[in-house]
C-alpha cells in the first residue's frame, strides 16, 4: 500500500471515530454543538494518524489506539478554540470556517474548549481497547505533559503571548512546547496503546521524530503565512507580520527557513528508519509531505 493510501486509511478511521464521539452528552445541546462544530471542522488529522500508525508499528494493528487518537484530536481542538479567542490570537477564521467564538460566542467557546480537554482525558482513562492494564494511566500522563504549563501547550502559548522581545532560543522553546509537544504525545500514545510494549530505543526514536517533525511543521507554517493566501490556508495570513510578531521568517528569511525545514525533516527521518523498520517508510514519507505542504 502506498503512502497516500495508508494515510487515507488511518485518517478515515480517525474521522469515523471522531464523528461517533460526543453524540449525546446531556441537556446542554448548544455546548455540545460548539464542541462538535470545531472537532469535526476538517483538517489533516495528523495527530490521530500518528497515534494509529505508531501503534500499528508495534503490534500490526491500529485498532487498540482508536480512543487515544480521538483524545489527542480533542485536546488539539481545545487548543485551537482557545488560540482563536479575542484575548489570544483574535482570529475569525479556522479551516475555512468562522471560528468557534464567532459562531457560538466567546463564553460558549471557552467552555467548549474546556469540555473537550476534559473529555480527552476521560477517553484515555476509560478506553477498553488496550490490553495492558497500565496503558490508560500512562496515556493520561503523556497527554497531561503535552498540555501543561511546564513544557507543553500552555507554556508555549504563554511564551508566545508574552514575546515582545523574542529571541531565537525563546522562539524555539515556544514551538517546541506549543507545536512539537502534542505531536510527540501523539507518537507516544500510539506506542502506549499497543499490547506490545516498545523498547527504550523505540520510545526515544518516537520522541526525536516528533521533535523534528514539529519544528519543521512550524517553520513551514511561518513560511506559508508569508507565501500563501487566506483562501488556500483556510485561516488569516499575514497577521503575525501586521502585529509585529517575531517568526522564523522574520529571524532567518524564507530561503534559510527552507533549509531549516529540510534539516529538521532529515533528523525526523533518521530517528525512525532503524527503530521502526516496518513503518519507517511511511513515517519518512509523512515527514516529507508535511515539509512540502501548501496548506
Amino acid at each position: 500500500m502506498d503512502y497516500e493510501a495508508q494515510y487515507e486509511q488511518a485518517r478515515q478511521m480517525a474521522e469515523q471515530a471522531l464523528k461517533e464521539s460526543l453524540l449525546d452528552m446531556g441537556p446542554h445541546q448548544e455546548l455540545l454543538q460548539a464542541m462538535r462544530y470545531s472537532l469535526l471542522a476538517g483538517g489533516k488529522r495528523i495527530r490521530p494518524v500518528l497515534v494509529l500508525k505508531f501503534c500499528e508499528a508495534l503490534c500490526g494493528s491500529m485498532e487498540p489506539a482508536v480512543d487515544y487518537a480521538v483524545a489527542v484530536e480533542m485536546l488539539h481542538t481545545y487548543s485551537l478554540i482557545h488560540d482563536d479567542l479575542p484575548c489570544m490570537d483574535n482570529d475569525d477564521l479556522r479551516r475555512g470556517k468562522p471560528t468557534c467564538h464567532k459562531v457560538y460566542g466567546e463564553c460558549t467557546a471557552v467552555l467548549a474548549g474546556d469540555a473537550l480537554q476534559a473529555e480527552a482525558f476521560s477517553r484515555l482513562a476509560t478506553s477498553r481497547r488496550t490490553q495492558r492494564v497500565e496503558s490508560n494511566g500512562e496515556a493520561c500522563a503523556v497527554l497531561a505533559q503535552a498540555a501543561g504549563a511546564i513544557q507543553g501547550i500552555c507554556a508555549g502559548q504563554y511564551l508566545d503571548m508574552n514575546g515582545d522581545n523574542q529571541t531565537e532560543e525563546r522562539l524555539n522553546l515556544v514551538h517546541s512546547w506549543k507545536t512539537a509537544a502534542l505531536l510527540k504525545a501523539a507518537c507516544l500514545l500510539g506506542l502506549t496503546a499497543s499490547p506490545v510494549a516498545p523498547t527504550m530505543a523505540q520510545w526515544k526514536a518516537a520522541k526525536e521524530y516528533a521533535q523534528g517533525l514539529g519544528m519543521a511543521f512550524q517553520i513551514r507554517d511561518d513560511m506559508l503565512d508569508e507565501e500563501s493566501t487566506t483562501q488556500q490556508l483556510g485561516k488569516p495570513v499575514g497577521s503575525d507580520r501586521e502585529n509585529g510578531k517575531v517568526t522564523y521568517v522574520t529571524l532567518y528569511g524564507l530561503d534559510s527557513c527552507q533549509e531549516l525545514v529540510q534539516r529538521y525533516t532529515h533528523r525526523a527521518k533518521l530517528a525512525v528508519q532503524e527503530a521502526f523498520p516496518d513503518t519507517g517508510e511511511f513515517l519518512c514519507a509523512l515527514a516529507d509531505a508535511l515539509a512540502k505542504r501548501d496548506h
